[in-house]
């Protein structure tokens, strides 16, 4: 077995994944074949520190610590850990996909279009959408995927969009 290529200079911090399955990440690689290296390391403890993490944010994390390590990398190993089932993506809007630990995935995504403000909300509010796309649609959806667009409450307020103007198209 070939080592793989390492950044010089790099000794990542322990990663602690306190609320990880029975496998610890270095133990879930290992056992579906796959090397632990320092980049790897670096990379999931820089989506572990950043929640909601775009690969340039991810890559200009890990260059705090690795110099080196170039965007190309970055993306070969996110793709590698999503595969693992370490972590997961979603799309928060235009762009890059935004990445965060698998462990942490049961939420819906809400994003604010005025101010970019991404908040976490409770799973089964999206629920009823579920069960209807599986009634009506015979569908299975997964919501953990799901980004609701929209304008939060402090947006509104300094647009002068009321609540009760929500839906109707007037301001």
């Amino acid at each position: 077995m070939t080592p793989d290529p390492g950044v010089a200079g790099i000794t990542p911090r322990p990663l602690r994944l306190e609320t990880m399955s029975h496998l610890t990440w270095r133990e879930e690689l290992r056992t579906r074949g796959y090397r632990v290296t320092p980049q790897r390391q670096l990379v999931l403890e820089a989506v572990r520190e950043l929640e909601h993490a775009t690969p340039d944010a991810i890559c200009t994390r890990v260059q705090k610590t690795a110099s080196g390590l170039n965007l190309s990398t970055v993306y070969r190993t996110l793709d590698l850990l999503e595969k693992v089932g370490l972590i997961t993506h979603t799309h928060l809007g235009a762009g890059a996909p935004s990445y965060h630990l698998a462990e942490e995935a049961d939420h819906l995504h809400v994003v604010c279009r005025g101010c970019g403000e991404v908040t976490d909300t409770a799973l089964d509010l999206a629920d009823p959408l579920v069960e209807r796309l599986r009634h009506d649609l015979d569908f299975e959806a997964d919501a953990r995927h799901l980004t609701v667009m929209g304008q939060c409450h402090r947006c509104r307020a300094a647009t002068g969009v009321q609540d009760a103007d929500r839906g109707t198209g007037t301001a």
